[in-house]
């Protein structure tokens, strides 16, 4: 459902400073409600820590909240990114799978530094000093891209990704990430309802996942697909609306927003119904803030 329509519904798929994006959960907060949505979603990359701030918002504002993350996963060589909802925090499972991610993570920015060293001055603690949020951020490339664009080489985010670290760049370095299938049992483990992220883009993958693909994730306990995403072309997008009926799966929406200064992403560009909202919750360990 696109926030042309009606109805302006949720958009489950927003970043704050605890990942990589550039506002805080009090600013998204603010945003959602600027923009007249029935709630929000927090999404930061493979952690929560961000859900304490969000929810303090939602009350402060009176803007309903759901807490979810994007975790970054694997299938067959594709980068999977998984939104997991209203799991519980407590579930080790779950914390276990986070930690590991994040080291990894901290050891791939590193490597990319180091790579970027020899050719621009730049060092980690010019990345750490990106960090909004220390050590509860979940540290990405945008961060070294903000540190490139602070040491003056690129004029901002977009440029600093297209000329050193996008995945054809001379200094990336690959993702070390689970398997889509363990996200998906890690998430159901911890009571959580998992959608896939944006999976029919392009602009992310050389490859996208298959029919077959989707259909294996769905046997073990996908929820859903996130169908309303600007990097879903109108083609794929009706590709997997007929997806998701055939294997039962709930379809959102979501804009990806980063913050003004993120991405060129808007807050409501995409949203989820609120039937399917009431479904996530019906779902889900915890419930919605309201």
């Amino acid at each position: 459902m696109t926030a042309n329509e009606s109805a302006p519904g949720w958009d489950l798929h927003c970043h704050t400073v605890y990942s990589d994006g550039t506002e805080t959960p009090e600013a998204l907060i603010l945003e959602a409600k600027r923009r007249g949505l029935h709630g929000v979603g927090i999404a930061d990359h493979d952690t929560w820590a961000g859900w304490d701030e969000a929810v303090t918002a939602s009350r402060k504002h009176g803007v309903p909240l759901m807490r979810g993350t994007e975790i970054t996963a694997d299938m067959d060589g594709i980068c999977v990114h998984m939104l997991g909802f209203l799991y519980s925090p407590d579930d080790e499972v779950l914390r276990d799978l986070f930690e590991t991610t994040r080291t990894n993570r901290i050891r791939r920015m590193k490597k990319m530094v180091e790579n970027l060293s020899a050719d621009f001055p730049i060092t980690w603690d010019d990345v750490v000093n990106q960090v909004k949020e220390g050590e509860h951020t979940t540290i990405g490339r945008p961060h070294i891209a903000d540190a490139m664009v602070a040491m003056g080489f690129f004029a901002n985010r977009s440029e600093a990704f297209a000329k050193t670290i996008n995945k054809n760049g001379p200094y990336y370095v690959p993702i070390v990430s689970p398997s889509a299938k363990s996200v998906v049992e890690a998430v159901k483990h911890a009571g959580g309802v998992s959608v896939i992220a944006h999976p029919a883009a392009t602009s992310r993958n050389k490859r996208i996942l298959s029919d077959q693909n989707i259909a294996d994730l769905a046997a073990v306990g996908l929820d859903g697909l996130e169908v309303f995403h600007r990097d879903n072309s109108p083609e794929q997008q009706q590709r997997l609306l007929g997806l998701a009926s055939d294997l039962h799966l709930l379809t959102t929406g979501g804009s990806d927003w980063h913050g003004a200064s993120g991405k060129p992403n808007i807050v409501g560009e995409n949203v989820t119904s609120d039937d399917v909202v009431a479904q996530i919750v019906e779902r889900g360990a915890i419930g919605l803030i309201d």
